[in-house]
């Protein structure tokens, strides 16, 4: 190819020596200094010319990079143009080429076998100083450059040969960005005097080619390219203090968001606890059926009491030094009241009563009459309209087992409604008797009923599930007294006592209409302190008198002093009182059935029964 350098020519700027080939010189094989004789170019009298370089012989032991892999050491460097011609006993100085355009790859001379190593600080095999004139390229009919001048900057294609050094790599910057020097502009080149050699130490030259290639730069890039930011090469301290304030805020962020979870923990627990406590965070509002109708059944307890409350009244008594409250009901519409004696019996004579009615109207009422032995009186209120008396039933009807229903006032709380059942028929009992003499003893065959009956209830009705009146409530059996419904304080055990409502009847009718009531009797002495079984006839009275009553009932019917009653009505009589009770329980003219034990035998005898306004 022409142009190329023959391995057949001699290196140029080669110093003509012995076989080795090594430059006459000092023992290293470098020449220390310039050639004498060197003289400035004439066409260049400002400008001073270098003194041409020895070439270095590469020790075979170590290659250099790049080398030729066929093993050849590379040639040297060809000197620069311009230079003057060397001295005898030097190489000819190549002549500058007046038609060259560009400049060619040097081509470094072949290393001799077995020469010395460069000294220290001379300049490494290989490596390429910068333009250089081609070999032959000053001659006449020489050469032109391999290759046009290449306007992207690259290296030479094709020279000067494989060995050549890898151009260094501009590797992006941190930090202030650096413009590199803006390339030389193509077109021919001129001559340039050759560069010095450098001094025995210095650090090597680095071509201006070299320090201007930029691979990433185009063709129409700013002469002052910004450098590239990578993240190949380790961060600089800005990148290191970006990392620290990263590193800071993932710490921050997680500070706060411990914070955030220890606030929302302590928050939660706080309206959980509230929640808990309160059953929440707004106004409680409670289920609540729909509003009920109102209706009940009749024969309920409700339904009982909703149509006899008008009907019950409460009575306050004073008189005679005493007051004392109780019940009563409405009998008639004319205003009669039907109560207990033992309520109004302070009041007879100049006493006040003063009857309250349900819906809370209050009365004046006057005492019409009463009876001790039946434990029963009559008032009356005038001037009230509208009264509603309650329906008297019948009490021989009874069942035991019968639900019941007692209104009353006790303990002076008005239309108290209480229920139960009738527990027994016929109880005798006797309450009474503070006088002593026994005038004031009452004698009653009561209904026992376990609905709560307590002081203030006395003179009540007991009603059945019709609400009708079977019963007068008259006596409980209080744990701490025998009898008496107000003799304590004592309240309910379950024992309640009332009047059967066919003998109420009877005497109120009479107490209306005479202002007193009628005993049944059948005209006999009983002794009291018999401890036997049954009512015994005593031997006299207790004035010294017959025990039976010349032409009374008992006397007609036979009965003697001592015989003993055992039974009335097929019913047994276990003592006086409760023969007492039996006969009071019958009105005056009724007949009687009567068992008679007489001398260990007994017998039946029958008789009418008197009444004590006879007597």
């Amino acid at each position: 190819m022409q142009g190329a350098p023959q391995a057949s020519d001699p290196a140029p700027g080669a110093v003509s020596g012995p076989a080795s080939g090594v430059a006459s010189g000092p023992a290293s094989g470098v020449a220390s200094a310039p050639a004498p004789g060197v003289v400035s170019d004439p066409a260049t009298p400002s400008e001073p010319v270098p003194a041409p370089r020895v070439p270095l012989v590469k020790p075979p032991a170590a290659p250099s990079p790049g080398a030729d892999p066929s093993g050849e050491a590379p040639p040297p460097p060809a000197e620069p143009s311009g230079a003057a011609p060397a001295p005898a006993g030097t190489a000819p100085q190549a002549e500058p080429a007046p038609d060259a355009t560009a400049p060619a790859a040097s081509v470094p001379a072949a290393a001799a076998p077995g020469a010395a190593p460069p000294h220290e600080g001379a300049v490494p095999a290989g490596y390429a100083p910068g333009p250089q004139t081609p070999h032959g390229a000053g001659r006449e009919g020489a050469a032109g450059p391999l290759h046009a001048p290449d306007e992207y900057r690259t290296p030479p294609y094709g020279g000067p040969g494989p060995w050549a050094p890898a151009p260094p790599v501009q590797r992006p910057a941190y930090g202030a960005p650096t413009h590199a020097a803006a390339p030389a502009p193509a077109g021919p080149p001129s001559a340039a005097p050759a560069p010095a050699a450098p001094p025995p130490g210095a650090p090597p030259h680095v071509p201006a080619q070299w320090s201007q290639y930029d691979p990433w730069s185009g063709p129409a890039a700013p002469a002052h390219a910004q450098p590239l930011l990578g993240t190949g090469r380790a961060p600089g301290p800005a990148a290191r203090g970006d990392g620290r304030a990263g590193r800071s805020r993932t710490g921050l962020a997680l500070a706060g968001a411990l914070v955030f979870a220890l606030l929302s923990g302590v928050l939660g627990g706080a309206v959980g606890a509230y929640v808990e406590r309160n059953g929440g965070l707004t106004t409680v509002e409670l289920p609540q059926a729909a509003p009920d109708a109102g209706d009940r059944a009749p024969d309920s307890v409700a339904g009982i009491a909703a149509r006899a409350l008008p009907s019950v009244v409460t009575l306050h008594v004073s008189g005679g030094g005493a007051q004392g409250t109780g019940t009563g009901f409405v009998i008639d519409k004319r205003g009669h009241i039907l109560t207990n004696h033992h309520v109004v019996d302070s009041a007879d004579g100049d006493g006040d009563i003063t009857v309250t009615f349900s819906g809370g109207e209050t009365a004046s009422a006057t005492l019409v009459g009463g009876d001790s032995g039946y434990d029963l009186a009559v008032v009356r209120v005038r001037g009230v309209r509208s009264l509603t008396p309650l329906t008297l039933g019948d009490s021989d009807g009874v069942r035991v087992g019968d639900p019941v229903v007692a209104i009353g006032a006790p303990f002076d709380l008005q239309n108290t409604v209480t229920s139960g059942i009738i527990s027994a028929k016929g109880r005798p009992i006797t309450a009474g008797g503070e006088k002593g003499d026994g005038s004031d003893v009452s004698y009653v065959d009561a209904l026992q009923t376990d609905a709560p009956i307590n002081p203030g209830n006395s003179g009540g009705p007991l009603l059945d599930a019709q609400a009708r009146v079977i019963g007068i409530n008259s006596a409980i059996r209080a744990a701490d007294s025998g009898s008496g419904i107000d003799d304590g304080q004592s309240g309910s055990i379950g024992l309640g006592f009332a009047i059967p409502v066919n003998q109420g009847r009877r005497v109120a009718e009479e107490l209306i209409n005479t202002g007193r009531a009628t005993h049944p009797v059948i005209g006999v002495s009983l002794d009291m302190e018999f401890s036997g079984d049954g009512a015994r006839v005593a031997d006299e009275a207790q004035d010294g008198g017959a025990s039976v009553t010349p032409g009374g009932p008992a006397a007609k019917a036979g009965i003697r002093p001592g015989d003993v009653i055992t039974r009335v009505d097929g019913e047994r009589v276990r003592s006086g009182e409760e023969l007492i009770v039996k006969i009071r329980a019958h009105r005056p003219g009724d007949e009687l059935r009567l068992t008679v034990r007489r001398g260990g035998g007994e017998s039946a005898r029958t008789l009418t029964l008197g009444s004590s306004a006879d007597g």
